[in-house]
Formats: C-alpha cells, sequence, structure tokens
C-alpha cells in the first residue's frame, strides 16, 4: 500500500522554509507541527490522494473534483502520482514544477512526497475558484 507524506504549503512561510530546501521533510517532521500540517497517510491502490486524506478525517481544500481547478494542487517532492484527465494544468506545471491534482491523483510509486495547498503558489492563483 502506497504511503504518502504531506506537508501544508501554509507552514513553509511560518518556519522560513522553501520548497527547494533539501531537507524540508526532514525539518517538518522535527517541527512539532500537527496531523493536519505534516504527516503521513496509507493510500489504497487506486484511490485518490485528496480521498485518502479525507477518509483519516482531513480537511484538505479542494472544489470541483474533476481535475478542472486548482484548488487540490499539491508539488511533488519525491515519488510519483498519475493523475486521471486533467484540463487546467500545463504540461511545464506537470512536468518541469511537478504539480499535481490530489483529487484525481494517485501514488504511482510507494512513497510519495507531497506540499499539499499548492494553491497558494502564485502561478495557481488565477486558477483557484
Amino acid at each position: 500500500m502506497p504511503t504518502v507524506e504531506y506537508l501544508n504549503y501554509e507552514v513553509l512561510d511560518d518556519h522560513g522554509w522553501e520548497m527547494d530546501d533539501d531537507d524540508l521533510f526532514e525539518q517538518a517532521a522535527d517541527a512539532g507541527l500537527g496531523d493536519e500540517d505534516y504527516g503521513s497517510l496509507d493510500v489504497n491502490e487506486g484511490e485518490y490522494i485528496l480521498e485518502a486524506a479525507e477518509a483519516q478525517g482531513y480537511d484538505w481544500p479542494f472544489s470541483c473534483r474533476a481535475g478542472a481547478c486548482a484548488n487540490c494542487a499539491a508539488i511533488a517532492v519525491d515519488g510519483d502520482i498519475d493523475m486521471d484527465m486533467q484540463q487546467i494544468l500545463s504540461d511545464e506545471e506537470v512536468e518541469e514544477k511537478n504539480v499535481r491534482l490530489t483529487c484525481i491523483g494517485s501514488p504511482a510509486t510507494d512513497e510519495v512526497r507531497i506540499v499539499y495547498n499548492a494553491k497558494h503558489l502564485d502561478y495557481l492563483q488565477n486558477r483557484v475558484i
């Protein structure tokens, strides 16, 4: 069963962390963050990451649940996530910036690290509804 280690984008500023810090997740693990902001969850085969988070009781951002907005966007830091058909992200965002939509994304590797709540990134703001 794949495991997704997650970090809330909103806490980066509070701690002076950057997305490209090599030890971002190690820092998060040592920071005493609450479960909503940092932790890991098991995702069943074929289950969407957003669904797995909700099953654990988390209230992650989303809107359309169909890959047509950026509300549920996350950055895949390690590992890979397969997405169903999405219509909102550019090839560059998917291939170079590793943006994934958690509402239609399932882990494609056994371990995945994501920074969720990435809708706050400047280049995604115009697609949040």
